[in-house]
């Protein structure tokens, strides 16, 4: 398309791109990658779950799930074109501890890390603003960030390694979170959370994944070739339903799903190469 700024037929192209489309997504400007072992994390138990810890001197950990992560971004004072993305990530944390007569149950509980990134966003002087933007709940903070990069987060669900049991009369470092819950999040649990008081305490050890990348809303040109169109018909709801012995003859058997997984090891490589997630580590950013 040569030096083309601008939308509008492209001729001369033959089975290649009609027109050239201006389009409007995210650029991302700068990404990190983090493999953290977060350990010693505090787990706010339920009330009912915090009575069968209190009584109870074993645990075993289950599975944790990510509930929410709330990000903040802010400017690095004297290094221009620079934000900090602060995240907090609150896990719903899921344990099993000693009933009596050798019975476990289940108990369940919040828990909460921080983390921070220093990422290269790019200096911003336009404000955006959509005719979908709320004014309800606008504060002035809101209006100021107008020009900040978004912050973006991805993550898989961590991996629980270890629970142990703490006495009441115990301090340890650990990664305690004393601040009021998020009443979104409250509401995830059958039941209120003990934040505070002389209780036995769960902490956990964490294993989480996760790409903390800045993006900024750009305007680009592209090569569009046809409109897109679905090929699929849409099935009649109101039809007879097929034999499901008929539908099952169509599904191959599923042979990998019998074989054993044996894999090789990765060899490491250095550099990188096009294509590849981003392999700065977070921790390097002023992690915590």
């Amino acid at each position: 398309m040569g030096e083309r700024t601008t939308p509008g037929p492209v001729c001369g192209c033959g089975e290649q791109a009609r027109e050239a489309v201006c389009v409007h997504t995210s650029k991302v400007y700068d990404a990190c990658r983090s493999k953290e072992c977060i350990s010693d994390l505090r787990v706010y138990l339920t009330r009912q779950s915090q009575e069968l810890l209190d009584r109870s001197n074993s645990v075993k950990p289950r599975r944790a799930e990510l509930l929410w992560v709330k990000l903040d971004v802010a400017p690095v004072d004297f290094n221009r074109g620079f934000f900090s993305v602060d995240a907090r990530f609150f896990y719903r944390v899921f344990a099993e501890v000693n009933a009596g007569c050798g019975r476990m149950t289940d108990i369940c509980g919040l828990a909460v890390f921080d983390k921070r990134a220093i990422l290269f966003g790019c200096e911003g002087n336009v404000r955006t603003f959509t005719s979908k933007s709320r004014t309800d709940g606008m504060t002035a903070r809101t209006i100021e960030q107008s020009n900040m990069p978004r912050a973006v987060v991805e993550t898989l669900d961590p991996i629980i390694l270890s629970a142990k049991i703490v006495e009441p009369h115990c301090r340890c470092e650990c990664h305690c979170c004393d601040d009021d819950i998020p009443e979104y999040l409250g509401c995830m649990f059958d039941e209120e959370l003990i934040l505070s008081g002389d209780v036995k305490k769960l902490f956990v050890t964490l294993g989480q994944f996760s790409i903390i990348r800045l993006e900024r809303d750009v305007q680009i040109l592209v090569p569009a070739f046809d409109a897109c169109m679905p090929t699929k018909e849409c099935r009649c709801g109101t039809c007879e339903p097929e034999d499901p012995c008929r539908l099952f003859d169509q599904i191959e058997f599923p042979e990998e799903e019998f074989r054993p997984i044996c894999r090789e090891p990765k060899k490491k490589e250095d550099g990188c190469r096009h294509g590849d997630p981003p392999k700065q580590d977070c921790r390097k950013c002023g992690s915590r």
